[in-house]
């Protein structure tokens, strides 16, 4: 009490606020502990006392209650500890509260009484609270003449199921008899109780137990009531708590059937025009859907999904038929998320019933859509993406083909640009949903609006496939931090197949989409294209892209998601995609089949059959497997590279055998190798899986594909060569090229056929037409045939032709290669080189060919056996070509008897080979029995040839010239003697001779050329040797004249040849018995002083040494050195008859001309053989006037001073007989400069024939056959 006192006499600050909460009449009787330690100072006694009491303001009461709220809110501990000091005091407290609750108008006084009963029960969790309350509660309501008051109990009894779920189960246990007054209030025409009736309901129905007892109540008597009730719903706290009544009520299967039953009824009702009845709850959320309101549209979209979750199939309908989807699909365009999506779900479910469709509400609701898509792909609302990605989805899949979706194809390419756009999204989840909506979108009913946008569906493509792309690239985490990191592990690879295989099948029915439009006309490119214009946008452009992006982004793609994790439905709908692109490009299907037999695609087919489909597993993927093996093996056998093509009777046999044996295969190689070695009976239908597996072998290994032991290969396929010859089987011609092509390539350098394999193949092979049948193009199966001589014997020549006339390259750019830097040789020609040179006999095989096969085929042998004789010198083969080129000669000889010109065949290749060969004849070799008979025969076939049989004149003459000029004297008169006895060859040389002045009818230049130096060779032996003559040929000596002093352009090698025959004139002074010189026509008689001269005349002498210094004024060193060379026998011959007139030929003004044009090359220009030899000659003839004494003195001087050493022995002979001439003549004038030249030069000379290798005198110069020293000396 003196406390008391002390604090009332003390007055503070807030101390009419603290009065207020107590009171004063019965405060001090009060014990202290009720009274709070914190402020508010609220005394609970007094509170007891106060809100009772008929004479205290309602304000005071509403403050004090209002208080005690806030200590409850701010102290819920403290005061909780001074409520339950004792429970009786407790319990008359809450129901002090509740009779005021129940006493009071006062909407705030009411709200804060609940409150404070509701915070009161739930803090102090007793059970005997709780019972109070809820007896209370029901003493009200059962008491109650009318639901006009209930209102506050009503919400109370709301509130406290929804603060305490567990009273929902108490208080229909223990008091049921409430729900009827429950059904009193949801008649009564209050709005405001009618919506606290449905909230406590909702409460209640959330309870599982308490939904089980109330299930015949709300069959009996509820469910038409809140139906009923929903459907006048006026303002929006009743419409809110009956949907979420009607939420609680939908999670329960059984309340669905029944309220939609009712639903069914009420439609039937109003369908026959009889009397309102029940209430259809699609029309109520149909009018909810109407609103204006979002959270009622929202409501009533969450409540349409609730019902149909639990079976779309026997509730859609009732809302289709509502036009329900009308109103939802024009929600799409609202700006609210959450209607949007609440929309996108309920369609989602709506898309489940064919009826949606069928109504053509899709049809209808599309564009929104898509529209939708737009507008929310810029949201950042992952799940909106997702949900509306679903729904298009859904509506592209499920759309029946007869009723088509778009429109126009402006709507289908919106929809194009919305899935281009998704499928780019860096939210995975959401680019997975764009790729299952791209894969529906790709159907030819969606698309068959003209003109189809194949460009739109590329970029579409396109984009998907970057998209997966990038994800299969993003890095894995592969640290080892345990199991649950390899788990990580594991959903990210199975992540990222699931997005592949989505990618895929998509792709699939892209390429499905365009095999369809193959049989669509007007599908094939667009028909508003002008027919002038430019064709774009074609299918065929659409499907050479789908190849291309297989091959780029697809195969890549699977093969790297292949190494971490293989999925046999991955698999399957990519290997059905390479099928399809067989027949989307057939033009291409072989090309295609071939890169991917060469990136191992067999291996990889014939693994996944025998990881997946041993037994019955996995059929579907069995049967993609066999069917894309077939179709490849088909392919690569009807455009082999490397083969002849099959026959059809072949192909179908071969189909039939593959559509048979592949889908029995589910073997591993080394299983396949065991079943393809077993020399055990072996029956039909196992035959027929050894010949499959032989031909899938066979076709891996020629596109180097080699996924089993070549080894054990070698071994198997032995084994069943011999399995076949023990069964006396004749295998198919395929299968049997295939057995020779992978023993061939898999046979060791060290190994070898046994004899019993070697003459089972013979055996086989005996029994084909032809070889080309079985014959496959590989080094390695020549070097098989040619390796065993029972096999060479026998169809080495065949094998031969076969490769000859496979060979792709024709080696022109190996033909005459100069020996320094010479071309890599190819790898198929270094093998069959290596082949020559271990067996040269088969030379002459290839020489029969050269004679016996087509042209193109014999030029290529040819070639190669020029540059196999070029390159490989050591290999001595002459004597065995120019053998059997003997017999062949003879032989054809024979054959063509007066004309071996006509169709002359192969034969001038084969005239070109003995050329070759004879020039790889060592110089100085005698001519043994064999070169003369073949000098016969080709003197003799050249004497059935007419002047224009250039093909074989010119290889012969060829020969001819070398055989002369290639051997020792002794042999070279036996070589002219046999020629000379040929007047046919005689004959044939006067009638080219004389067509090298004709206008009309001449040979070639090269032949004319050998022609003049065979003739001036053939006049030289027959004059040296005094050789008898059988026919002599006449040359008209002023036509020689004339060509030399008018020569033909570019025809300097025919020029050195007509001098080479004038100048063996000259030497022997025209005298020869062989060659008459002739003049033309009717010549005058000629001058005294020209008889001495005769034949020739002073004029044509002056005439033929300008001609000789017109053409040595062209420098062309092997021309140069025939002028000279016909200079010196001139000025010999005219010596000899008239010195007056050869030393005035030796001073013409003109020489001097001559030489200091010669000389105007550059320094040391005098260092050249033939300028050495003219000044030799000027010396000689004393011709002072053309080069003096003290030129003599410097060119000798000049020569001194160089380095000799380096000049070759030509020059190096011409400068010593330069030497020699001048010092015969007395003109060394300088006795020290010609001391040291003349020591340098018998110093230089000796060794410089030892050390410098003598140079080629046989050269073939432009096809003509030239002995330098022959043109030289």
């Amino acid at each position: 009490m003196a406390v008391r006192k002390a604090m009332a006499g003390a007055p503070r600050p807030g101390g009419d606020e603290e009065a207020a909460l107590l009171f004063e009449r019965a405060h001090y009787r009060h014990d202290p502990r009720w009274l709070l330690p914190v402020p508010p100072r609220l005394c609970l006694a007094c509170a007891l006392e106060l809100l009772p009491e008929p004479s205290v303001s309602l304000v005071r009461k509403k403050h004090v209650l209002s208080c005690f709220r806030d200590a409850l809110m701010r102290h819920a501990s403290v005061v909780m500890q001074l409520v339950a000091q004792d429970q009786r005091v407790c319990i008359h407290f809450i129901c002090m509260l509740f009779g005021l609750l129940c006493n009071v108008e006062d909407g705030s006084v009411t709200d804060l009484c609940i409150e404070v009963l509701i915070q009161l029960t739930t803090q102090l969790k007793l059970e005997q609270t709780v019972h109070c309350l809820l007896d209370e509660c029901h003493k009200e309501l059962c008491n109650m003449p009318s639901m006009r008051g209930s209102l506050s109990t009503l919400t109370l009894l709301g509130k406290l199921v929804d603060a305490i779920p567990a009273v929902a189960d108490k208080l229909v246990m223990e008091h049921g008899n409430l729900m009827e007054h429950l059904l009193r209030g949801l008649v009564y025409p209050n709005e405001g109780v009618q919506a606290s009736v449905c909230y406590l309901y909702g409460k209640l129905y959330s309870s599982p137990m308490a939904a089980e007892m109330l299930s015949g109540h709300f069959r009996e008597k509820l469910c038409p009531l809140f139906l009923s009730t929903l459907a006048g719903a006026q303002t929006k706290e009743l419409q809110i708590n009956c949907l979420g009544l009607l939420r609680q009520l939908l999670k329960y299967d059984l309340f669905v059937s029944m309220i939609m039953n009712k639903s069914v009824l009420a439609e039937s009702t109003e369908s026959i025009d009889g009397p309102p009845g029940e209430t259809s709850l699609p029309l109520v959320l149909k009018k909810l859907l109407l609103s204006r309101d979002e959270t009622l549209q929202v409501a009533s979209a969450h409540c349409i999904t609730a019902v149909l979750v639990h079976s779309p199939a026997k509730h859609a309908p009732a809302f289709i038929h509502a036009d329900i989807p009308e109103f939802l699909f024009e929600h799409l365009s609202s700006s609210s998320e959450v209607l949007i999506l609440s929309s996108y779900n309920c369609l989602i479910l709506l898309a489940e019933e064919p009826l949606f469709f069928s109504k053509c509400h899709t049809v209808y609701g599309i564009e929104s859509v898509v529209r939708s898509l737009q507008g929310s792909l810029r949201m950042n609302n992952t799940e909106l993406h997702k949900q509306g990605l679903l729904l298009f989805a859904e509506i592209l899949t499920r759309q029946p083909e007869e009723i088509k979706l778009f429109t126009s194809s402006t709507m289908c390419g919106d929809a194009n640009h919305v899935l281009q756009e998704a499928v780019s999204s860096p939210v995975l989840e959401v680019a997975a949903e764009a790729v299952k909506a791209t894969s529906a979108f790709l159907r030819k009913d969606h698309q068959s609006a003209p003109p189809v946008q194949y460009r739109e569906l590329r970029a579409l493509l396109e984009a998907m496939l970057s998209r997966c792309a990038d994800f299969s690239q993003t890095p894995l985490n592969r640290r080892p931090l345990g199991h649950a990191s390899s788990r990580d592990l594991e959903k990210a690879i199975l992540r990222r197949g699931k997005f592949l295989l989505s990618a895929l099948e998509a792709f699939r029915n892209a390429c499905r989409l365009a095999v369809e439009f193959q049989s669509e006309p007007s599908a094939q490119e667009n028909p508003f294209t002008a027919p002038s214009a430019k064709k774009e946008d074609t299918l065929e452009d659409f499907s050479e892209f789908l190849l291309s992006a297989c091959d780029s982004l697809c195969i890549p793609l699977v093969m790297r998601h292949s190494e971490e994790a293989t999925h046999p439905a991955l698999m399957e709908v990519f290997l059905s995609i390479l099928h399809s692109l067989f027949v989307i490009v057939p033009h291409m299907k072989e090309k295609f089949s071939k890169k991917l037999a060469a990136s191992s695609f067999i291996q990889l087919t014939l693994e996944l059959k025998a990881r997946f489909c041993s037994g019955m597993s996995h059929s579907a993927l069995n049967q993609v497997c066999s069917s894309f093996l077939y179709y490849m093996c088909i392919n690569l056998l009807s455009a082999p590279e490397k083969i002849g093509p099959l026959s059809q009777e072949e192909l179908s046999a071969m189909s039939e055998l593959l559509q048979h044996g592949l889908p029995q295969i589910s073997s591993r190689g080394p299983e396949s190798l065991a079943f393809l070695s077993d020399r055990q009976y072996v029956e039909g239908a196992a035959r027929q899986r050894q010949y499959c597996i032989l031909l899938l072998f066979y076709l891996a290994y020629i596109h180097e594909d080699r996924f089993v032991s070549e080894a054990e290969l070698f071994v198997a396929v032995q084994s069943f060569l011999l399995s076949l010859q023990d069964q006396g089987e004749q295998p198919p011609l395929v299968v049997f090229r295939a057995s020779i092509y992978l023993l061939a390539v898999c046979q060791d350098k060290d190994s070898a056929l046994d004899e019993a394999v070697v003459s089972a193949i013979r055996k086989f092979l005996e029994g084909i037409a032809d070889l080309h049948l079985v014959y496959t193009h590989h080094p390695l199966l020549l070097r098989f045939f040619l390796l065993y001589p029972e096999l060479m014997s026998r169809f080495g020549h065949r094998v031969l032709e076969l490769w000859f006339s496979w060979e792709e390259s024709s080696y022109e750019e190996l033909d005459d290669a100069p020996s320094a830097g010479q071309p890599t040789l190819p790898a198929s020609l270094a093998a069959l080189f290596h082949i020559l040179r271990s067996s040269p006999s088969i030379l002459l095989i290839l020489l029969d060919l050269i004679y016996s096969s087509p042209v193109d085929t014999a030029r290529k042998v040819l070639i190669v056996l020029r540059t196999f004789l070029r390159r490989n010198e050591d290999v001595q083969v002459g004597g065995l070509i120019r053998g059997h080129f003997l017999l062949i000669l003879q032989h054809l000889l024979v054959e063509r008897g007066a004309s071996p010109s006509g169709d002359s065949g192969n034969l001038p290749l084969l005239l070109s080979l003995l050329s070759l060969v004879q020039l790889r004849n060592e110089s100085e070799q005698e001519l043994d029995s064999m070169a003369m008979k073949l000098l016969h025969q080709v003197s003799k076939l050249c004497g059935k040839c007419n002047p224009i049989d250039a093909d074989i004149l010119q290889p012969s003459f060829n020969f001819l010239y070398w055989s002369l000029h290639q051997t020792t004297p002794a042999s070279q008169k036996r070589a002219a003697a046999v020629l000379l006895s040929s007047t046919a060859l005689i004959k044939l040389l006067e009638k080219m001779l004389a067509l090298t002045w004709a206008e009309a009818g001449s040979p070639g230049t090269a032949l004319l050329c050998s022609a003049w130096l065979l003739t001036a060779s053939f006049s030289a032996q027959q004059h040296n040797g005094s050789l008898q003559v059988h026919q002599t040929l006449s040359v008209e000596l002023d036509q020689v004249l004339k060509a030399l002093s008018f020569p033909k352009k570019k025809a300097a090698l025919l020029s050195a040849a007509i001098l080479r025959f004038l100048r063996t004139a000259l030497q022997q002074s025209f005298s020869s018995i062989l060659v008459a010189l002739v003049p033309s026509g009717t010549q005058p008689p000629p001058a005294p002083e020209d008889t001495v001269l005769a034949p020739l005349g002073t004029s044509q002498v002056l005439s033929l040494v300008i001609g000789l210094q017109n053409l040595l004024v062209q420098k062309d060193p092997l021309l140069s050195h025939a002028c000279v060379g016909c200079l010196e026998a001139l000025l010999d011959y005219l010596h000899a008859r008239s010195p007056d007139v050869a030393l005035h030929v030796a001073s013409q003004p003109w020489n001097r001309f001559l030489l200091f044009t010669l000389l105007d090359a550059g320094e040391n220009s005098f260092l050249r053989p033939e300028i050495l030899r003219l000044m030799t000659l000027f010396v000689r003839f004393r011709s002072s006037s053309v080069l003096s004494h003290d030129e003599v003195g410097h060119v000798l001087q000049g020569a001194a001073l160089a380095d000799l050493s380096a000049l070759s022995n030509t020059t190096l002979q011409a400068l010593r007989d330069f030497f020699l001439q001048v010092q015969s003549m007395g003109l060394l004038a300088d006795h020290s400069t010609a001391e040291t030249l003349q020591a340098s030069l018998e110093d230089l000379f000796p060794r410089a024939s030892l050390a410098q290798p003598p140079l080629q005198d046989m050269l073939c110069l432009g096809g003509v056959a030239v002995s330098l020293s022959h043109i030289r000396d």
